[in-house]
């Protein structure tokens, strides 16, 4: 169970006294294995404060992978959980840069870095007096900024784009109903209804339940969907209501919209099945992805995509035949074929790839993949090179 931190815990953790306390427990290895005797040992040296010292230490190190620059910042761990990527803040930021901000949900603080260095006046605001303190200390130099605590459901500022991030847990579980976020979705979005809103959400979310007559952007970081984010028509782009943002782990990004053409021709499978980025897919923009690159779908109704290229970045799957669903020769076409290795991609169809995986017994050498889609009413099977991970 995490170790619930106190607003004192805080307070001795933003001190002088805890910087050698810290820089101690950081050389101790804090492993599954390890962890008993070490907090043993980090009790005997720092008495009561050892149990804050030990999950700070930790959560600072799981922050490497997600947030740049949070070496001495202080979490909780649900904070933590819930902070928004750094790449995927800095992309918020941009689209904010020169707008005064209210983060009415701070937490931690991991929007309002990136914010206040594109922003000429950011509020940051929640109703936990902790996590607010927290964000003082990870805030520290940083002028334009104003803390307070305000709860989000009643509006406090004026002249301000108000972004919100609902805590998406109900009863200990992650919820993707709305009405079960912390605060709810339907009440933020009427305390805040005719302002210019951002709302951070799951990317599993039904937007077309929301009836939001703004944009919704999907953005996903490294090749995983990250969020989806609800703009309100103003500050949103004009005409623009769907949006897939793709931020690459090397720092690139591109973007696609639903104001781009999106026609695409209807044809026999090309040389190459493409698979979109997922942003593109939940977004609901694979004809404007495809229209964008030359391609059209293997089925109007799946996600699947295919052309006689492949766009840079993307991962093709060069085609070697197509195949019925039938096992018995999929088997024995895959051990002509000295398959060892074995990827299986499905959309459309209830097939378990690693049931079928373990029924087809590939014992070869060669890599290969398994595209298993629908067309029409019919299942098939694309039999493909595996291509090299990027």
């Amino acid at each position: 169970m995490a170790y619930r931190f106190s607003r004192d815990d805080v307070e001795y953790l933003r001190s002088a006294a805890a910087v050698s306390a810290l820089a101690a427990v950081d050389r101790l290895a804090l492993t599954t294995a390890s962890l008993p005797n070490d907090v043993q040992r980090a009790r005997r040296e720092h008495g009561e404060r050892a149990a804050a010292l030990v999950e700070t230490v930790r959560l600072r190190r799981r922050a490497v992978a997600k947030l740049d620059e949070a070496g001495d910042w202080l979490f909780t761990d649900d904070a933590l959980q819930q902070a928004t990527p750094s790449a995927v803040a800095r992309h918020r930021a941009r689209r904010l840069a020169g707008r005064a901000v209210h983060d009415v949900t701070c937490s931690i603080g991991a929007e309002l870095v990136a914010l206040h260095r594109v922003c000429p006046a950011v509020i940051g605001s929640d109703l936990d007096d902790v996590r607010l303190a927290m964000a003082a200390h990870n805030l520290s130099g940083a002028p334009n900024v104003l803390p307070a605590r305000a709860d989000a459901l009643r509006p406090c500022s004026t002249d301000t784009v108000v972004l919100a991030d609902p805590a998406r847990r109900a009863d200990g579980r992650r919820t993707h109903d709305p009405a079960k976020l912390q605060p709810p979705l339907p009440d933020l979005l009427d305390a805040y209804r005719g302002r210019a809103l951002v709302v951070k959400c799951a990317p599993g979310l039904d937007f077309d339940g929301l009836a939001w007559d703004g944009e919704v952007e999907v953005v996903s970081l490294g090749g995983a969907v990250r969020e989806a984010c609800l703009w309100s028509a103003e500050p949103a782009e004009p005409g623009v209501t769907r949006r897939a943002t793709v931020l690459g782990s090397d720092g690139s990004s591109w973007t696609l919209t639903d104001d781009e053409p999106d026609d695409i021709p209807d044809r026999a499978p090309g040389e190459w099945i493409i698979d979109p980025d997922g942003a593109v897919v939940r977004a609901g923009l694979v004809r404007h992805y495809a229209a964008k690159y030359g391609l059209w779908q293997l089925d109007s109704r799946i996600a699947y995509l295919t052309g006689d290229r492949v766009p840079e970045g993307v991962r093709g799957f060069r085609i070697l035949d197509r195949l019925d669903l039938r096992e018995k020769a999929l088997r024995a076409e895959l051990h002509r074929r000295d398959c060892g290795p074995l990827e299986i991609l499905t959309r459309g169809v209830d097939v378990d790839p690693d049931a079928l995986r373990a029924r087809l017994k590939p014992r070869g050498s060669r890599p290969l993949t398994l595209v298993i889609t629908r067309i029409g009413r019919t299942a098939t099977v694309f039999l493909c090179e595996t291509p090299p991970v990027r």
